[in-house]
């Protein structure tokens, strides 16, 4: 059960996430707010999972809002300007939802929201010592998991964690993109963007400044972009 702060300078906007996360199931509690200094007071006493949270409003932006929280609740973007997409990787945000919004679109966004708070509470682990060239383990409790590299397609930072994506599934485990990086064979695995990591054998497909898996768009960090042309050139 899950505790949402809404912020939107928006009345109908508001109105419509409200009633929204009326329709899903596992929400505790909904707090609105039409303005970032009113939930900014909120949130320095009050706990809250999930956020959604508007960019362009008046006084403070949903950017310098983020910027202002030490430890900010894990964040849905919901705006009607486009290029805030890529911002929100550099701050941690889970998902972007552009207006107006779809109850398809948003519920696959809470979903994945519920996912990642869920898979983060696993405890899952990598074994830094006990990797080999073909596959690494992830411990999870008293359990191992055989994790084979070429079944890796990315791997996202998000907050304090890292997420591991495969075909069949996702493992969040605690730690950096930057850890993982260090653990995992630089023949096989490419830094494209300050919070993501691709498979070589996964990079088929590139439009502009986006490798695009599946249907997920990585972004490619302007520091990063010759890296990634000489892997594809290579």
């Amino acid at each position: 059960m899950l505790k949402f702060v809404v912020i939107d300078d928006e009345p109908l906007a508001r109105e419509v996430l409200e009633g929204y996360l009326k329709r899903l199931d596992g929400v505790h509690s909904v707090l609105s707010f039409s303005n970032a200094e009113d939930a900014l007071a909120h949130l320095g006493n009050e706990y809250a999972d999930v956020l959604l949270l508007d960019i362009e409003m008046p006084n403070m932006t949903g950017i310098e809002f983020l910027e202002k929280l030490s430890d900010p609740p894990l964040t849905i973007f919901t705006t009607a300007y486009r290029n805030y997409a890529f911002e929100g990787f550099e701050l941690g945000v889970i998902d972007f939802l552009l207006k107006p919004i779809s109850f398809q679109r948003f519920s696959a966004a809470v979903d994945k929201a519920k996912d990642f708070l869920l898979l983060s509470s696993h405890d899952h682990q990598l074994e830094p010592d006990k990797h080999e060239p073909e596959f690494i383990f992830v411990k999870s409790g008293v359990k191992r998991i055989k994790l084979q590299f070429d079944e890796i397609t990315h791997i996202q930072g998000l907050k304090d964690y890292a997420i591991i994506y495969t075909p069949q599934e996702k493992i969040v485990i605690k730690g950096s993109v930057k850890m993982v990086q260090e653990m995992f064979p630089s023949s096989l695995f490419i830094r494209v963007h300050k919070s993501f990591l691709v498979s070589n054998r996964s990079i088929r497909r590139i439009e502009r400044n986006k490798i695009i898996i599946d249907n997920f768009q990585i972004p490619i960090g302007r520091n990063y972009k010759e890296d990634v042309e000489r892997s594809i050139n290579g």
